[in-house]
């Protein structure tokens, strides 16, 4: 299945928090878009894998993807190096994406940069024709190179180039997001195990603050941001925000 938009997470609800309102944006313009866990989250404090597997069908479902697939890379302990960049050559060879969302380049977790560079560089590569794969049935896979990479903002705060008005969707985005229930704060679960960074009040309170904070940097309610290496375009003036500031 060719796709337009193909969003990148090292874990499980990396995506929900990060770029699930352009994810949902994009769907209701009638565009394909999917997602692709890196790995399973199996080192995380709370849940096991089968409630993360759970946790990530229902978000995936809330926001109406067409296709969402695990890679089942060592959760902290994957690299950035020949066997895992060939998982993603292959993955987006497969889904043949114009737009990739990827994890940040530096940020708290060591995973989220470290993702976000082998995500950029798998996505140069898998534009080498000299680089062979094959697809599930053994053929020849076509080389691709997508167009843009953008890195979603996570936990440290970086210079956005690109915001994207989200202020229609928020609320599913925010539903998608909750679905976590063994991740995220939920007065209506049964303990879930021990408080970490992401389970308290406080934590989903700076994910909306930060999308009010984004939202109003382009004269609108919710935004969210991305950082993109490459120096993004636009093929005319009606494609701006004709918001006032």
């Amino acid at each position: 299945m060719k796709l337009d938009v193909l969003a990148i997470g090292v874990h499980p609800d990396d995506v929900e928090l990060s770029c699930s309102g352009t994810i949902i944006n994009e769907l209701k313009r009638g565009k394909k878009v999917g997602i692709i866990d890196l790995t399973q989250g199996e080192l995380g404090t709370r849940g096991t894998v089968e409630t993360r597997y759970a946790e990530a069908a229902k978000a995936a479902a809330i926001m109406g993807v067409h296709v969402r697939e695990n890679l089942k890379m060592r959760d902290g302990f994957f690299r950035n190096d020949e066997e895992h960049q060939l998982m993603l050559i292959r993955a987006i060879r497969k889904y043949q994406p114009e737009i990739i969302l990827a994890n940040a380049l530096h940020d708290r977790h060591p995973d989220h940069g470290r993702a976000g560079h082998l995500i950029a560089e798998s996505a140069f590569l898998a534009g080498l024709a000299k680089i062979e794969t094959k697809d599930d049935n053994g053929a020849p896979q076509a080389r691709w190179r997508p167009k843009y990479i953008l890195h979603y903002l996570q936990d440290w705060y970086h210079e956005p180039d690109l915001i994207i008005d989200i202020s229609d969707v928020f609320e599913q985005r925010m539903k998608a997001i909750e679905a976590y229930t063994t991740q995220f704060y939920n007065p209506d679960s049964a303990d879930n195990g021990p408080q970490t960074y992401i389970s308290t009040p406080d934590f989903l309170d700076s994910i909306i603050g930060r999308a009010r904070m984004l939202g109003k940097r382009i004269g609108v309610k919710y935004g969210e941001g991305f950082v993109c290496e490459k120096k993004i375009g636009i093929s005319n003036l009606d494609a701006l925000l004709q918001v006032e500031t």
